[in-house]
């Protein structure tokens, strides 16, 4: 018998035994990690994170990354998990908003390190564009491969 597909807001709910956790990585990984010491954090401690953005302010993801990690004196997080992560946040969002709950966790505010906006949340980049037009940013529009950005997206970081 198949198990039960876990809801998005389980996801996010129970996270894998044994986190948050530092943790050292390799030589070879150093650069792409963003320091020797990354921390793995909760799925919850990112959403509390994101939810501390004011409306109209934006947060990057790499400003969310060193927030979380200094605490714990860890050179980054994590990126691999900070996207997995990002991507159950916004989608237990979603599924609350569905269900009538508010507030929801106002992930539409977190774009990339260069203000670009990001396609696997729900809606992908024209639902992304969406949620930030109606809080008042104005969005440039992706050339070739690339995808859209806020304009002037540095004036509006927390």
């Amino acid at each position: 018998m198949a198990r039960a597909r876990k809801s998005w807001r389980q996801k996010l709910e129970n996270p894998p035994a044994g986190l948050p956790k530092v943790c050292e990585v390799p030589d070879k990984w150093v650069k792409m990690m963003g320091g020797r010491q990354i921390l793995v954090p909760t799925p919850l401690m990112v959403d509390e994170h994101i939810r501390t953005v004011p409306e109209h302010r934006l947060v990057t993801v790499g400003r969310i990354r060193r927030s979380l990690a200094e605490p714990f004196k860890a050179d980054s997080t994590c990126p691999m998990t900070m996207g997995i992560f990002l991507r159950i946040i916004s989608e237990a969002a979603e599924e609350d908003r569905q269900a009538g709950r508010e507030p929801i966790t106002p992930y539409w505010r977190v774009v990339k390190n260069d203000g670009s906006l990001n396609p696997k949340f729900p809606g992908g980049v024209e639902g992304h564009s969406e949620k930030l037009r109606e809080e008042g940013h104005k969005i440039i529009p992706g050339v070739g491969k690339k995808p859209p950005k806020v304009a002037d997206f540095e004036e509006s970081l927390t």
